[in-house]
């Protein structure tokens, strides 16, 4: 269970500290509302990055901690550790992006690494039941 804990905990940090970051650009952007759409924007990364990720998130860690908590096999141990690891580099794809419009291997890495994570949390939940 602390693995999951633990997990849960750094896909907390991940939205929180990505929110932190969206204040500090709105604080140095004086943009107290909304943001430029342009997909190069600093504002603009970190808002959707930050949007990206309280978007996925919550039901990991909701699904992390549900198959955490029934002694989950190995390989859910490790489904979790890089679910939070794809979003993270999923987040950094994003915030390291020149451009939003562009392609980035990390931002790619992370969301298809997201959904394979993801499912696979699903089905050990399902398999738990």
């Amino acid at each position: 269970m602390s693995t999951a804990i633990v997990c849960a905990a750094l896909l907390g940090l991940l939205v929180f500290g990505l929110g932190f970051l969206v204040s500090m650009a709105r604080g140095s952007t004086k943009t107290n509302f909304g943001f430029n759409p342009d997909p190069t924007d600093t504002l603009y990364k970190r808002v959707r990055a930050h949007a990206n990720a309280t978007e996925y998130a919550p039901m990991m860690a909701i699904l992390i901690l549900l198959v955490g908590a029934r002694e989950p096999a190995t390989w859910v141990v490790w489904t979790m550790v890089l679910a939070v690891v794809f979003r993270y580099l999923h987040a950094a794809g994003m915030l390291l992006s020149e451009s939003l419009d562009k392609a980035q291997p990390l931002r790619f890495v992370g969301a298809l690494g997201t959904y394979v994570a993801g499912f696979a949390l699903v089905a050990a939940a399902l398999l738990s039941a």
